[in-house]
Formats: C-alpha cells, structure tokens, sequence
C-alpha cells in the first residue's frame, strides 16, 4: 500500500510557553496531517533530552519528556493557575525552544501542579502498571536533584554502586521527591494517550524513533552495568561513535557506552524486548536509529578526544533481530540503514526483511553512493526528502555545489515555476517506496535557520527549531494533498 507522511518534532510545533507540546497545537497538526491526505506522523524520540538537548541522549529509554506536558491542559483540569505561567519568560525567540529557561522554570511550574494533585485510581494503575521502570527513574531523577545535577557516576560511593541499604535509606528520604517525578510521567502518559488516540481517530499512525544507544548518565547504565562495557569502577572501556569520512575528518565521537552484546545474548535480549516493546506501545511503527551498529559497531578507547582511534567490533547482527521478530512479532521497524555500509550490512537488512532509508538529498552527492537515485529503490523502502540530521532541502540548493544541483534539476525535472524544493516532494511522492516522509521544513520551503540537527556538534541551533504560528494552515494542507492524491498516497 502506498502511503505518506511527514516527519515534524513535537517540540517544533509553535505555542506560548517555549516549545512544542502535546496540547491543542499538537491536535491542529494531526487535523493538518489529515486534511493533507497524510497517514504517517513521524516524530523524534519522546525521552527526556539530556546532553547538548538532544532527543538521542536521554537519561531514560522509558521515561517521558516533561517539556512535551502541556500547560494549558493542566490549567483547565485545575492544577495550574494561567498567571502562574503567564509572567513567566519561555523563549526569546517564537521560533527557537530555549532549552535553558525550560530547564529553569519547568519542572518548577509542574511542582505547583503537583501541590494541587491528588492521586487517585487512574494515578495507582498507572504506577502499578509501570513498576518495571518508574521506580528506578523517579529514584535516579530525585538523588540527581539531592546531588545538584551531577551524574549517577559522581555520586556517593554506596550510591553509585547500588549498595541495598544506601538505595533503602534514599527512598525514604526522598520519598515526596520521588512521588513527584511519578506524577510528572502519569501527565506525560495521560496527555500522550489522548494525542495518539485522537490521531488514531483520524485514521494516522505515528512514527517513533529508538536510539541504538543509551549515554553513560542514564538510569539504565546506572541500574545494569553490566550489560556495557565497562570496568570495575564503573567507568566505560570503549565508547560510540562514526568512523572519519568525506564529511567529518575525525569522525563522530558519539561517547556512549558499548554494549556487552555476549551479555545480552545470554539473557534472550531481554533488556532490548523489554525497550523495544515499551516504543511499540508509544509508536505504531519504530524507526531503529543506527541500524548498521548490530551488525558492526565503531568502538573508540574511553578518554579519546575524536573518533580516529576506533575500530569496527562484530555486532549480534541477525541473532538480535531473530530474537526481536520471534519475541515481538507484531512490531513494525524502519531500519535506519544510512552511513557507511558494507555488504554484510546491506544483507543483514534484507534478511531482516525491514524496510531501508532512502534519502533524496544523498542522491545527487558525489561522496555518497547512487543507490539514493528513485530509479534504484525497491518497495519495501522508506524515501524521505531530508531526515533530521539533514540540511532543508532549500539550504541544500543555496550551498550545494553547481554540478550537484545541475544533476538534481535535470534528473528530477525541477523548474523554478513549480519550485525546486517541491520539485523534490514531487519526486518523493512518485517513487516507488510503499512510504515517502517529507520534512515539515521541506514542506514550508524554509532555509537553513530551520535545520534540526548538525550531527557531530554541540550547538544552540540544534533541536531548537519551531514553526511560527499560523503558517501551517489549510492552503498548505491543499497542495499536499493534490501530490497526495495525484501519486496514489492517500492509502487504504
């Protein structure tokens, strides 16, 4: 079946209190997404954002992103007062989140909501039927408060290493701290549930993404250490990362800890079904990031400044997606297949039987092989304009060398009536993969300054970008949908 969709952050969407939420701009866009004929709303992970802002490094694989709890909502259910959030500052800047007054003021403002709540049955069922993982986060976030931010590692000796009696003495000591990270996750989860379910309405599913790995300042590594490479100190030995390549000199230093994949396998991945399950209940389909790393993963010493000195370590490859597709036969992947790929990991894929990533961009770029050409692709294969690591397609035709857009304008047919960047929308759309994803950026025409993601770097411009309000509206949405339409995506 042919299908479409449109990849756009929640925390892009525009709103009055510094960055998108899961509030009533949320539900315009999903009526947007199906006035435009689409079926797909792909998003980025929903984990709290952790070091440089970023969605890929999460203090939790399970936990929800407090930023994304609507305020709003809580005002009208009676938590919150709107002067209390009316004089505070958000953003600076209507189209750019401001991680840093988030950060300050957030959980402040959500600390009112909690002196005003009173659990109830909905509250108590939603612990117990998180009492897998709740405990050990809200346990984690509270003792990161007691220590003022610090990471797990720099704790207190009897804390860092788990001690029965120090975790004991904490939990009850911290017990309203700990109550009050509960609640937070209960918002999350009950304002998440109404947005996916209206979604689901509207006859759309949603796309999530699941980073390959966890940073070492996170409750997994914390609680499981021995699942990663690490030492008796609880230091890592080996971090992730990218190898050097046409666009980055000392390649990607990631700094994430390894897996020990041997210990995994001795336990059937049970940690990996267990995570993997959780996104599935979020998501109707996952998009696995890094999907190469099962195969062979770039293993860099610990206390390296770049990614040169690392080397590719063998991977679980298809002993992990066997025990994956046996264990959770009804989940629905993406292979995030992009980056440098060998033969054994283009097989790997195929014998997955997951869909790859097509990504029009790389196409018409000398350093990236042609198998991005639409003439190439197969069906069961995702196209998509630009991912979030990608330049906007209107910042790739302002920077890209002449020879490239000569290539793309003649290939694609493109003209400056209809527009270069829809030219390329246009191209998605006809392809022949089952599913095309078009950037919100792509859609809107915007520039550089809308760019999500510059991998490899710490930036403010990151993660930050927002639409303003009002300019994605029913106009928009009409053009769309005559593509849509036009290209048999509208689906079943």
């Amino acid at each position: 079946m042919r299908e479409s969709g449109i990849l756009m952050h929640i925390t892009s969407l525009p709103g009055a209190y510094g960055v998108g939420t899961m509030g009533k701009q949320a539900f315009a866009f999903v009526d947007f997404l199906e006035e435009a004929g689409q079926r797909w709303w792909q998003i980025l992970p929903l984990n709290p954002t952790g070091y440089g802002d970023s969605p890929y490094q999460s203090c939790s694989t399970f936990a929800g992103n407090h930023y994304l709890i609507d305020l709003d909502v809580l005002v009208e259910e009676g938590l919150l007062q709107k002067e209390e959030i009316a004089t505070i500052q958000w953003s600076r800047k209507e189209t750019k989140a401001d991680f840093g007054l988030l950060y300050n003021n957030r959980l402040k403002v959500l600390g009112m909501a909690y002196g005003r709540f009173k659990a109830d049955k909905a509250f108590d069922a939603f612990c117990k039927e998180n009492e897998s993982w709740l405990p050990d986060f809200a346990l984690f976030m509270a003792l990161k408060d007691q220590f003022g931010g610090k990471p797990w590692y720099q704790w207190d000796r009897d804390l860092k290493f788990r001690r029965a009696e120090a975790l004991e003495k904490a939990r009850k000591d911290l017990n309203c701290q700990i109550r009050f990270y509960y609640f937070v996750q209960y918002l999350f989860d009950k304002q998440w549930t109404a947005l996916r379910e209206y979604a689901h309405g509207k006859n759309i599913c949603i796309i999530g993404d699941v980073p390959i790995y966890v940073p070492y300042d996170s409750v997994e590594v914390w609680c499981r250490p021995e699942l990663f490479q690490m030492n008796g100190e609880l230091d890592p030995v080996n971090v992730a990362g990218c190898p050097p390549d046409a666009f980055t000199a000392d390649g990607q230093l990631w700094g994430n800890p390894l897996y020990r994949w041997e210990a995994h396998a001795a336990e059937g991945y049970a940690w990996w079904i267990r995570r993997l399950a959780a996104a599935g209940k979020l998501y109707d389909m996952v998009r696995m990031d890094h999907f190469r790393g099962l195969e062979a993963y770039w293993s860099v010493p610990f206390g390296d400044k770049t990614a040169r000195n690392g080397k590719w370590v063998k991977g679980p490859a298809m002993d992990f997606i066997k025990a994956v597709k046996i264990q959770l036969p009804e989940l629905k992947l993406i292979a995030e297949d992009l980056g440098f790929l060998t033969q054994e990991v283009l097989d790997m894929r195929d014998e997955s039987g997951f869909p790859g990533m097509k990504v029009l961009q790389f196409a018409f770029d000398s350093r990236e092989p042609s198998d991005y050409l639409p003439h190439t692709y197969t069906r069961n294969t995702v196209c998509y304009t630009g991912t979030h690591d990608n330049m906007t397609m209107r910042q790739w035709f302002d920077t890209a060398p002449a020879e490239a857009v000569k290539y793309a304008r003649e290939y694609m047919h493109l003209s400056e009536e209809e527009g270069y960047v829809w030219g390329v929308i246009r191209t998605a759309f006809a392809c022949v993969s089952d599913l095309s994803i078009i950037q919100m950026q792509d859609i809107l025409d915007l520039g550089g300054e809308a760019r999500m993601n510059f991998p490899g770097t710490l930036s403010d411009s990151n993660w930050t970008w927002r639409a303003k309000d009002g300019i994605i509206n029913k106009s928009l949405a009409k053009k769309v949908m005559g593509l849509t339409r036009l290209y048999g995506r509208l689906g079943g």
